[in-house]
Order: structure tokens, then sequence, then C-alpha cells
């Protein structure tokens, strides 16, 4: 749809000068910036679909490894001594615990809040609880699956287990056979992993990704993609089977995207087209 010069301006106050200035200065007037912005939140639209899949099957992975290396199922709540989460750690879980706790009382309904106040207060509900405090109490009673717990557990706990702090106590006994390539560190993960921790933050607050960002979140996803799990770089895993169409689809708005930007800069920050190694580009043609 062809937009009118009163809309442009619009649009542009929706969006804000200062969230435009960048593909101002690149497009030179309102109509290819605004162009340029819509074309970045497609590309962080596909993204969020890929990030989001990466991170439930990484979870997923480091669950059941940490789970038989424990020999518990309560390893995240309870772990066997001598080992201990880091306070930040802790920090995380029990914000979890309480989202899942949360999540499961907002479910219930009057019976089963009663149930729960029958159990809590032999003598009645006290008199002059608040029905703030009173929920909180409920809900703190609550006994929440594991599962359920995890599933409240942010991108940000899970790299933080490939950090330096967990070398001894996790990555050398058991987090190393999530990725079981011997000629990786525990760092090259990290490095992966933050990329895509970062990016994803970004499009979480509606923050364009774009050139060096861009590229170098493509090459994190296929990294996780081609060695989860495998003893060498495979471009045909079962993760990258399930995202083949959705890597295609990047890739092509990656690419459509380099070259609006090139058009508009050729010395703009954008890499170039054919900047992509290996493994980002066999990921849309797995064998």
């Amino acid at each position: 749809m062809e937009l009118s010069d009163d809309t442009l301006a619009a649009i542009t106050l929706l969006l804000s000068g200062e969230r435009l200035g960048t593909f101002l200065a690149l497009a030179g007037s309102p109509r290819p910036a605004i162009a340029l912005h819509q074309q970045t939140l497609q590309v962080a639209g596909t993204l969020m679909c890929v990030t989001a899949v990466v991170e439930i099957a990484l979870r997923n992975t480091i669950c059941d490894h940490l789970a038989n290396h424990f020999g518990t199922t309560d390893w995240l709540r309870a772990p066997p001594a001598p080992f201990g989460w880091r306070d930040q750690e802790k920090t995380r879980i029990g914000e979890a615990i309480a989202s899942a706790q949360r999540a499961a009382y907002t479910k219930m309904d009057t019976a089963q809040k009663r149930t729960i106040d029958d159990r809590l207060f032999r003598n009645g509900v006290p008199p002059g609880l608040t029905h703030e405090r009173h929920a909180k109490i409920r809900q703190q009673s609550l006994a929440v699956p594991n599962g359920q717990v995890i599933a409240q557990l942010t991108l940000y706990f899970w790299k933080r287990l490939f950090s330096a702090e967990y070398e001894s106590p996790l990555w050398r006994p058991v987090l190393k056979r999530v990725f079981p390539d011997k000629t990786l560190r525990r760092a090259d993960v990290a490095v992966q992993l933050e990329r895509i921790y970062q990016t994803r933050n970004r499009i979480a607050h509606h923050e364009p990704v774009y050139g060096h960002r861009l590229h170098d979140t493509l090459e994190a996803i296929a990294f996780i993609v081609t060695r989860l799990g495998q003893y060498a770089p495979c471009h045909a895993t079962p993760l990258a089977q399930l995202l083949v169409d959705e890597w295609r689809t990047l890739s092509a708005q990656a690419a459509g995207l380099r070259a609006s930007f090139a058009a508009m800069s050729p010395v703009s920050s954008v890499l170039p087209a054919g900047h992509e190694t290996h493994d980002a580009t066999a990921l849309a043609n797995p064998q």
C-alpha cells in the first residue's frame, strides 16, 4: 500500500524520530526508512521463532544430562553434594519456582483455593490478612513439578551453566557431553550462547538486529544446531531438519535486509553478501 505524506508523518511520530534515526540517516527520507524498519522487524520475528526452538532443544538436552549425572530428577532444587549452585542461579531457581506456583494458582478454581485454606489455616483464615498476602501464602504452599519450574527458567540461566564458574563442577564432568565434539572448549559454547542471548533480548525489546550483530547471531545459531549432541559438526541433525524451513526463510530475509542496507549505504556496517560461513549456509540445505 502506498502511504500518503500525512500517513508517513503520523507513522514517524508513532515509531519516534529517535527510533527511526539510524534508518533515516541511511535512507535519507521517511518512506524508505520506515520500509527498512519494517524489514528488520520481519527478520526479528523469524529469529525469535528459531531461537525459541534452539533454546528448548538446548534446555531439554542439558536437563537430561544433568539428571543422569546427578542420579536424581530433583537435581535443580536439591542437587547432591558437593555440588552447589552459585548465588545467581539460586536466585533464578527461586524466581522460577515462584513463577511456576503463581501460574498453577491462576488455574485453580474457588473450591480448590478453599481446600488450600483448610489445609493451611486449621482455625480459619486469620482476620486482617490482605488478599494479596493470602494469595501469596496459598501459592507458596503449592508443590510444582520440576518440569514446570524448568519451563520458567530463561536462556540467561542456561547460558550461565557454560560460564567459567562452572568449568570444573559442570562442564568437565557432564556438560561437555551436550557438545561432545572434542575440539570444542567451554568458552567456545559460551561465546555463541551469549550472542544468541543478547540478540534475543534485543528482539524482545523490539530493537532492530542487522549488520554484524545479525551475522554473528546466524553463525551462533548454526553453531548450536550443528553441534548439539554431535561428535563433529553435522548439517542434517534432527534440530537442523526441524528448522530447515524457518532457516531458509531467515536466510532469505537476512540477505534481503543486507541488500537493502547496501543499496542505501555502500559503506554501511552491514556485511557484504556471501560472508556467511559454511555452517550457516549449509543449514538451509541439509543433506
